[in-house]
């Protein structure tokens, strides 16, 4: 059995590793050892995530899958979901979440009772579709929130948009004018290449009619 470790934090601003220790500490108490880590920023409610994406292509069956919770896994909308959940299942990885103590039984080798290990596992499935959908709504609800509370802003005359990283933008600035790419760009800053292309956008001089 391999313990794949997946860990994702929504921005590059987060830190994506903040839960690396619990889930060693976790994996530890069940007398395993994580065999890999698998660290990435980007948005939950996105299927495209190239992590996560070679996690399943390095996974064999009876692997464990292992999450702090199933909202860093998820915040897909249904059908992405069920196209994510199908690929875990065709690969036979095991979801394990640390919030959610009926896929525990998950980082246990398969013997014993059959009839009782079908049973936890139908629960623990069922549970973790709720959680996947619970997921996606507090994703819809914050969202919808936040662009409420723009437009009040908005409304009001207030609303300035995300401030500036002064210091990041300066070293994006020094990065390109010494000529490197995007992509480099991007490494060398510890950033975004969305985030070094609006910077590089906001740095050229504008269109003549």
């Amino acid at each position: 059995m391999f313990i794949r470790a997946y860990l994702r934090a929504s921005t590059e601003e987060q830190d994506a590793s903040r839960a690396q220790a619990s889930l060693e500490q976790f994996a530890c108490h069940h007398n395993k050892v994580i065999a890999s880590v698998y660290l990435e920023n980007a948005s939950g409610a996105s299927a495209d995530r190239p992590e996560l994406l070679r996690l399943l292509k390095d996974a064999r069956k009876g692997d464990v899958l292992l999450v702090e919770s199933i909202d860093r896994l998820s915040r897909l909308p249904v059908e992405d979901w069920q196209k994510l959940k199908a690929a875990i299942d065709s690969k036979g990885l095991r979801i394990v979440a640390l919030d959610l103590p009926t896929s525990h039984q998950g980082m246990q080798d398969t013997k014993g009772d059959e009839f009782t290990g079908r049973m936890l596992g139908a629960i623990n499935s069922m549970l973790v579709e709720m959680m996947a959908a619970i997921a996606r709504k507090d994703y819809e609800q914050r969202r919808e929130r936040q662009a409420q509370g723009i437009e009040k802003a908005k409304a009001a005359g207030k609303y300035q948009g995300r401030p500036m990283d002064t210091d990041l933008h300066k070293r994006v600035t020094e990065l390109l004018t010494a000529g490197l790419g995007i992509r480099a760009t991007a490494r060398h800053a510890n950033c975004s290449t969305t985030t070094v292309l609006r910077i590089r956008d906001q740095q050229s001089p504008p269109t003549s009619c």
